[in-house]
């Protein structure tokens, strides 16, 4: 579709699904703030993510660790080494650019100026933690959720006594100084990111690798991504992370590209042997009915929110023709839709149908709080308002409702209609949720 990256940005804006951080001051490079739209959107794809892979299993276990960790945390898990992009600076206009994203590493792609020598930029962000009165200490702000989870391991451990296999899970906000953010929320400094480490035995870690490979293609169909739209990409040795003994990359079809969507990462015991000898603290796992003790190795599922709600709009937005009028809407999956439902009189200037349709949005919207009340403009404009924002069902109150008690429930994709029991309007609506 032509323009689609620029429709989609478009939409974001107009319909308050996304907006520009601090953009009253010019707007800051890399960071996006969600609007009601976007972040409910956001909300409702962690929680199905939750739903999905932790409260719904009995082998994971959620956290929720900080975001702001101390530097030796970073200095084990070899971050402060190893967690680099190579890059460039432009002589002349002074911009940065990764250099491994360049055609022509010797000339500038924005002024045509000559490019410097390529140097080590690592995307930790460092923060100062204590007051003024007293010695600061370095710290950094998470560049992934992982290191929150193996520095947890002995608790959780102590606390359940686990047996393997499980997981550690949790969503939340990572931070990568990007050298060059780009492509809207693909490449982003702040972004949240939802990710387990899962806990094998080293001689299983194909037999889990194999199966999570299986439960991320069943997420991407799930969540409402085009699968169609997806390769499964074997990472080399060389582009392998420091951490990682083999990577496959979920990579979407991006206007801009085909690129990463979601990672599955075999960590080995990387990690937990790390923190253990910078620490001096004990990460083995102990087989209680063996007494064995033993690191274990790990397999990493990483899903980035910011990404998947990308390739979730790329996907949903559609546009064809209903009416005789050209329309563009999101079809999303009801399960993700920011408002489920939206609730209208079929015209606001008869007091009993507004008082009859304010009644059914209030008794609906205790059982499905996502539901719209909508009265502005025609039926027609209505209809496409909520279309564009991917509402599934528009429930018009009309006369015929004041006689026998039922609605009209309009579906999103089809626009086909069909008469209600109002009784009935919560369980038909919850069917597709």
């Amino acid at each position: 579709m032509e323009n689609l990256m620029e429709k989609i940005v478009s939409l974001s804006k107009r319909r308050g699904f996304l907006y520009q951080s601090s953009e009253i001051y010019g707007g800051f490079a890399g960071f996006w703030d969600y609007g009601p739209l976007g972040a409910q959107l956001s909300y409702n794809i962690k929680d199905l993510w939750w739903k999905t892979f932790v409260s719904g299993r009995d082998d994971i276990y959620g956290i929720s660790s900080t975001n702001i960790m101390p530097k030796s945390v970073w200095e084990a898990s070899g971050h402060l080494e190893g967690f680099t992009d190579p890059m460039v600076l432009c002589k002349k206009c002074k911009k940065r650019f990764r250099a491994d994203h360049l055609n022509d590493a010797s000339k500038c792609p924005e002024c045509s100026g000559e490019l410097g020598e390529v140097k080590t930029f690592n995307l930790m962000f460092p923060v100062e933690v204590g007051s003024t009165g007293e010695k600061s200490t370095t710290a950094y702000l998470r560049g992934e959720n992982a290191q929150g989870m193996f520095v947890n391991f002995k608790n959780v451990i102590d606390s359940f006594h686990p047996k393997l296999p499980f997981g550690l899970a949790q969503v939340g906000r990572s931070f990568r100084n990007e050298i060059a953010p780009r492509d809207f929320l693909f490449r982003a400094r702040e972004f949240d990111l939802a990710e387990f480490e899962y806990f094998v035995r080293e001689d299983e870690w194909e037999k889990w690798f194999s199966y999570w490979e299986g439960e991320m293609e069943n997420w991407i169909d799930l969540v409402g991504i085009d699968k169609n739209k997806v390769h499964k990409v074997e990472i080399g040795e060389d582009d392998r992370a420091h951490y990682s003994k083999r990577t496959i990359d979920f990579e979407f079809d991006y206007p801009f590209g085909q690129k990463e969507l979601y990672g599955l990462v075999y960590r080995t015991d990387h990690d937990l042997k790390l923190h253990m000898e910078h620490s001096g603290v004990s990460l083995e796992y102990t087989d209680e009915a063996t007494g064995e003790r033993f690191i274990p190795h790990v397999v990493e599922p990483t899903f980035g929110i910011g990404r998947t709600i990308l390739a979730v709009l790329l996907s949903a937005y559609t546009e064809d023709e209903m009416g005789g009028e050209k329309r563009a809407y999101l079809k999303l999956k009801p399960t993700i839709a920011p408002i489920k439902a939206a609730v209208f009189p079929l015209v606001k200037n008869k007091e009993n149908l507004v008082k009859k349709a304010q009644e059914v949005y209030a008794n609906l919207k205790k059982e499905i709080p996502s539901v719209m009340w909508d009265d502005n403009g025609n039926i027609g404009k209505r209809y496409r308002r909520q279309d564009e924002i991917g509402t599934p069902f528009c429930i018009t109150v009309d006369h015929d409702t004041l006689e026998d008690d039922s609605v009209t429930v309009r579906d999103r994709d089809t626009g086909e209609q069909e008469r209600i029991s109002t009784k009935e309007l919560v369980s038909y609506i919850e069917k597709a949720l």
